[in-house]
């Protein structure tokens, strides 16, 4: 009879460690708000006067395709808001650590979606753009992980293979700040448009 309790009590141990783990701290909008799915939030530097909020930019004065960038710090534009939806169907807020698409909630020029994908690397510069106009594939696979107390945006997305994760930074090219991985985390915060 001992040794059945036992084995009950040792189970429920293992049931209630397994359960209280598995739920993430929410990720949270300067208001304190929980992130969540399919509300509109602007995407803007945890740290003040280095540039404006996330928005779509182009490069190279081709007015297509589009990458995720920032305005600039003495721009009166205030960006571009975004939604996030989470990839497991029925989870409405966006936990830290958890996958998640982004879009921008804007109309493309360049006649494609404005969800946010991860680009081939290039031998250039040897980082990742983040751009748009992604298909659902893993490449838009998101997450936003705290570290030391602000958000960074993360690239690692479960699939075969395991690609090479990033932390989103900016990347300064001819004037403009643009997303990219592979190099230093840049840390964000998310308002509530």
């Amino acid at each position: 009879m001992l040794h059945n309790s036992l084995a009950i009590f040792s189970y429920l141990l293992v049931f209630m460690a397994i359960t209280s783990t598995a739920q993430l701290p929410p990720v949270l909008d300067t208001d304190g708000q929980p992130l969540q799915r399919g509300v509109e939030y602007y995407i803007k530097p945890a740290i003040t006067d280095v540039a404006g909020n996330l928005t779509l930019k182009s490069r190279s004065n081709a007015p297509c395709p589009l990458y995720v960038g920032q305005e600039p710090v003495a721009s009166t534009n205030i960006g571009l808001p975004v939604t996030f939806t989470p990839i497991v169907a029925g989870e409405d807020i966006i936990e830290e650590s958890m996958g998640f698409n982004v879009a921008f909630q804007a109309s493309s020029t360049c006649i494609t979606s404005t969800q946010w994908r991860v680009d081939e690397m290039e031998s250039a510069t040897g980082r990742r753009f983040v751009g748009v106009g992604n298909d659902n594939s893993p490449t838009g696979i998101f997450r936003i992980d705290r570290n030391n107390g602000v958000y960074n945006i993360v690239w690692c997305p479960e699939m075969v293979g395991r690609p090479r994760c990033g932390s989103a930074g900016i990347l300064v090219e001819d004037g403009v700040r643009l997303l990219a991985l592979d190099g230093n985390a840049f840390p964000f915060e998310f308002v509530k448009a």
